[in-house]
């Protein structure tokens, strides 16, 4: 009786206990298992079950009859019990694998957000150290250097502690053009032991811009070139940087150099600069705060109309020319054969219409792939702005002699690129205005001047030229107390020519060194006139000082070029050399000679000459075509500001006239 009850309950058991388990997710699996043929387990517990259904069928049936048979009673049971044991069985095993699963999903999982969430404080990281201020940073690097000490035996120097931009400067310069060269020199030579630190957004050093349309386009060693190095037209070979790397201080260890040091940060630009606190914000959010700060952000090169909402396909076609990658991504260019067509006719146009166009010729001399080079410009001649109509004319044929195609008085309408991947220009021809000219081309550059960077001047407080473009200065290159501005982004105040902006390479040397003058004490005002100069091919140069202006009143006088004509000289920083070479007599003397007599001109009567550029009947301005290194004696004769009568005699200083 007690086995019989035992019995019983084992059955109840088994039976609630399989029902469970055919509830849980193990039931598909089981049924699956059992319609399967693809185990002997399966087998042996579809056959149990199918036993265990036959005998159940059967002791229903016959219950009346059967009633009191224990012994098929116990056969039952023990079917139940084994179908409970399979089922147990295989309800374990499918659990062990789901959990070795489970486990895997989720170290997977841990593992993924544990590298998010260390990205993200990362990111929170650095988030809150640029909204720390100057103060709470010095204390995060004090704790630096306490934690350092404690994690011994790690040792840490002191520059591994330091952060890479120096929190304070002695004297800030922003911006890594010519004006900044010119003034970290110019403050080092009034200043030994001075700290400069210089925040550039190029990932050059200080380099010259000037050869990047000339000398570099005439060098035909590309091993030299890629060395950033050129042949200048002597055949002299020079560096476009005028120092080498190692001249530049570490920037980690500036302020602590004793006897001072220039330190330059690349790649970084200043995106608010706060004279009230006299603290400049970098774009990568670290505070700087200076003593004494100067502004040389040059400018930035414009654009046209036409190309101004241009698609990314046309842009990829498209170069705004300034620096040293845009000359190794334009040269690959027509080195490939390319058609390129040049838009201006100012000096950066025109010179490199002539450069390019050698460049294309030599190509096919030595049976290399080169392409047509062409210039459109809506002005009637090259550098028109400056030179008189005449002479204008006579420097585009010039240009015509290099190789260059050059398009006149057309004005541009449209630009896109059309199915063969070239560039589709449409213009106005003034021959044909009713109609609507096309050029194609592979490649375009355009060259229509700059634009003065003044970002800065809405946090700064600055004001802004409204005429002229860039920052408002007195004749001392002074924005404020402890602020200056110099190179192309300044309009100052010329003691002598009234308020200018002037984008030349010498002026940025001029009033960059004028400006780091004053910076360290002195109070000079710009009296300097600087030259500007523009070589179109070996054979076409000129220099140029003062007011060049084509609409002023012009008189020029010239003679004929000859081989032993004396050359144009440059000084290490790639300028023009401006020796004071004495003049044989001065203006005034000149004063009551007869006037010039002018007759015919030839082609070659404009090979070499003086043009002097007349206001009241005072000279103004000069430009020196192919007269070279007399810069000096002109400067003379400007500052003199007397009336000149004959200008035969006064041309005569700059002896043109030379056996």
């Amino acid at each position: 009786m007690q086995t019989s009850h035992l019995t019983r309950l084992a059955s109840i058991q088994h039976f609630n206990l399989i029902k469970r388990s055919l509830t849980r997710p193990t039931g598909p699996v089981l049924r699956k298992l059992i319609a399967s043929d693809a185990s002997p387990t399966t087998n042996y517990v579809r056959t149990t079950c199918e036993f265990r259904f036959a005998s159940t069928t059967t002791s229903s049936s016959n219950d009346g009859q059967n009633s009191h048979d224990e012994e098929q009673k116990k056969k039952n049971i023990t079917n139940l019990m084994y179908l409970a044991g399979a089922v147990t069985g295989l309800g374990a095993i499918y659990t062990i694998f789901q959990n070795r699963k489970s486990s895997k999903e989720k170290q997977d999982a841990v593992s993924a957000y544990d590298t998010k969430q260390l990205k993200s404080q990362h990111a929170d990281d650095k988030l809150d150290a640029s909204k720390k201020t100057l103060v709470e940073k010095v204390g995060d690097l004090q704790d630096r250097k306490l934690l350092a000490e404690e994690e011994q035996p790690v040792e840490l120097s002191k520059t591994d502690l330091t952060p890479v931009i120096p929190s304070f400067a002695q004297y800030l310069i922003i911006g890594g053009g010519t004006a900044a060269l010119s003034a970290f020199k110019s403050i080092r030579a009034h200043d030994a032991t001075a700290k400069v630190l210089v925040i550039s957004s190029e990932k050059y050093y200080p380099y010259m811009r000037p050869p990047l349309s000339k000398d570099v386009w005439y060098t035909d060693d590309d091993n030299l070139l890629n060395q950033y190095m050129f042949k200048q037209w002597n055949g002299q070979e020079k560096s476009l940087f005028v120092f080498d790397n190692e001249f530049y201080a570490d920037v980690k260890t500036l302020n602590d150099e004793e006897n001072g040091g220039v330190g330059v940060v690349l790649g970084r630009k200043v995106v608010n600069l706060d004279l009230k606190t006299s603290v400049a914000k970098l774009d990568n959010g670290w505070e700087i705060s200076f003593e004494k700060c100067l502004i040389a952000t040059g400018g930035q090169p414009k654009s046209l109309k036409v190309f101004q909402t241009a698609s990314n396909r046309l842009k990829s076609k498209l170069t705004l020319y300034r620096g040293i990658d845009d000359f190794f991504a334009l040269k690959k260019v027509v080195d490939s054969g390319a058609d390129v067509t040049i838009i201006g006719g100012g000096f950066l146009g025109s010179e490199l219409a002539c450069s390019l166009a050698h460049r294309a010729t030599e190509n096919g001399k030595r049976g290399n792939p080169n392409g047509k080079i062409t210039q459109l410009m809506p002005e009637a001649g090259n550098i028109s702005k400056v030179l008189p109509e005449y002479l204008s004319k006579w420097a585009t044929e010039r240009v015509r002699d290099e190789g260059a195609d050059v398009l006149t008085n057309v004005e541009l309408v449209g630009a896109s690129v059309v199915q063969d991947g070239k560039v589709s220009l449409s213009y106005i021809d003034p021959q044909n205005p009713k109609k609507t000219s096309y050029i194609t081309s592979d490649h375009v550059v355009v060259a229509v001047g700059i634009e003065p960077n003044t970002d800065l001047a809405k946090s700064a407080g600055l004001e802004v030229d409204p005429d002229q473009g860039g920052f408002l200065v007195n004749a001392e290159l002074q924005a404020r107390h402890n602020v200056w501005v110099a190179g192309d982004a300044a309009s100052f105040y010329d003691i002598n020519l009234g308020r200018r902006r002037v984008e030349h390479y010498d002026h940025a040397i001029v009033s960059g060194k004028l400006a780091g003058e004053n910076m360290t004490g002195a109070h000079k005002p710009y009296w300097h006139q600087s030259t500007f100069w523009s070589d179109l091919g070996p054979k076409v140069g000129f220099e140029a000082i003062g007011l060049t202006d084509s609409q002023l009143q012009t008189v020029a006088v010239y003679a004929k070029g000859k081989p032993t004509d004396e050359e144009q000289k440059r000084d290490s920083e790639g300028n023009r050399e401006q020796q004071d070479v004495a003049p044989e007599a001065t203006a005034n003397d000149l004063k009551h000679k007869l006037p010039e007599s002018k007759g015919n001109l030839d082609k070659d009567d404009y090979s070499k000459g003086v043009v002097f550029y007349l206001k009241e009947n005072k000279v103004v301005g000069i430009v020196l075509w192919n007269v070279f290194n007399r810069i000096a004696i002109a400067r003379k004769i400007i500052k003199d500001q007397q009336e000149i009568t004959n200008f035969q005699e006064l041309a005569k200083l700059f002896n043109i006239h030379q056996d």
